[in-house]
C-alpha cells in the first residue's frame, strides 16, 4: 500500500497565499469554509464533493474545484479509497483587488462553488503549484500567481450543483455573522448569539443552518479553526492558541483542527 504523505507551502514574503499537496490520503474532512478563495485539484483517485445541503458530485482526476470564501463544502475520498489532491488558498481581499486590476469580477464570499474539467486549466494549475513548492524566488512565484489568477475568468466555469449559494435573507443573520468574526470566539454561546439576532435558540439554529449550511455551533468551531491558523502562523504555542480559542485542552484543539485542515496544528505551525 502506498505511503500517505502531505506537504504544506507558505512564504513569509507572500502572506496572502498558502498551498497544500496530499498523496494517497484517506483523511476525511468535516463540512467547513475558509476565509480565502480556494482552488482544489484532484490528481489521482476520485472524491465526493459536497456543500451545504445533501447533494454530492463525484470528482475524477483532472478536475478543479473553485471555492469562494465562506462557501461551506467538504471533499473526501470515496469510502475505503485513497486519493491525491492539491489545495491553494488565496486571501479573498487580495484576490478581489487583483481581479479588479484584471477587469474580472471576483467571486463574492458565499458564492456558489464551481467545477472545471478543462484539461488545460488543470495542467496550468499543476504547473503553478509545482513552482510554488520549488526553490524559485518569491518574486517569480508571485508573478506566476498573479498571471494565473488574472488570466482566467473562473465565473465562466459551471456552478456546482452540490454547493449552491443559500441566501442570508435576514439582515439580522448578516449582522450576526459579522459580529461573530469580530468577537472573542472563546466565549460566544448559542444563547448570546440568539439574543444578538433577536431569535429563539431553535429559530436561530434553523435559520442559521439554512443560510450558511452549518449550525451556529459548527460555524463557531470553523471560525475558531480559521483564527487558529492565523495565530499559529504568528508563532504562538499550541497550548496558548488552544486557550485563546476556548478549547478544553490542547488535544481537543488538535482533533478539531485536523478534522478541518487535514494536518495537526504542530505540522501547520512549523511550515517555513
Amino acid at each position: 500500500m502506498p505511503t500517505a504523505r502531505s506537504q504544506l507551502w507558505r512564504d513569509p514574503a507572500l502572506p496572502w497565499v498558502e498551498s497544500r499537496r496530499a498523496c494517497h490520503s484517506r483523511a476525511c474532512y468535516k463540512a467547513h469554509s475558509h476565509p480565502t478563495f480556494s482552488i482544489g485539484a484532484v490528481d489521482a483517485g476520485s472524491s465526493c464533493f459536497s456543500g451545504a445541503g445533501d447533494g454530492q458530485e463525484h470528482l475524477t482526476p483532472g478536475t478543479l474545484v473553485l471555492v469562494p470564501a465562506q462557501r461551506v463544502h467538504a471533499c473526501n475520498p470515496e469510502p475505503g479509497q485513497a486519493w491525491s489532491y492539491q489545495m491553494l488558498h488565496v486571501d479573498a481581499g487580495w484576490l478581489a483587488q487583483l481581479r479588479l486590476e484584471s477587469g474580472l469580477a471576483a467571486a463574492r464570499p458565499g458564492a456558489p462553488a464551481r467545477i472545471s474539467r478543462e484539461p488545460a486549466l488543470y495542467r496550468e494549475f499543476c504547473a503553478l503549484n509545482d513552482l510554488l513548492f520549488s526553490a524559485a524566488s518569491s518574486r517569480e512565484k508571485e508573478a506566476a500567481l498573479v498571471a494565473f489568477l488574472g488570466d482566467h475568468d473562473f465565473s465562466a466555469q459551471p456552478a456546482s450543483l452540490a454547493a449552491p449559494s443559500p441566501a442570508l435573507e435576514m439582515p439580522s443573520l448578516r449582522g450576526l455573522i459579522e459580529h461573530i468574526e469580530a468577537q472573542d470566539l472563546a466565549h460566544l454561546s448559542l444563547e448570546q448569539l440568539a439574543g444578538q439576532a433577536g431569535l429563539g435558540r431553535y429559530q436561530l439554529i434553523r435559520a442559521f443552518r439554512a443560510a450558511t449550511g452549518l449550525t451556529p455551533h459548527a460555524y463557531l468551531l470553523n471560525a475558531r479553526v480559521n483564527r487558529g491558523r492565523l495565530l499559529l502562523r504568528d508563532g504562538l504555542a499550541l497550548a496558548d492558541v488552544a486557550y485563546q480559542l476556548g478549547f478544553a485542552d490542547q488535544s481537543h484543539f488538535q482533533r478539531v483542527f485536523k478534522a478541518h485542515v487535514g494536518v495537526t496544528p504542530g505540522q501547520y505551525r512549523h511550515v517555513q
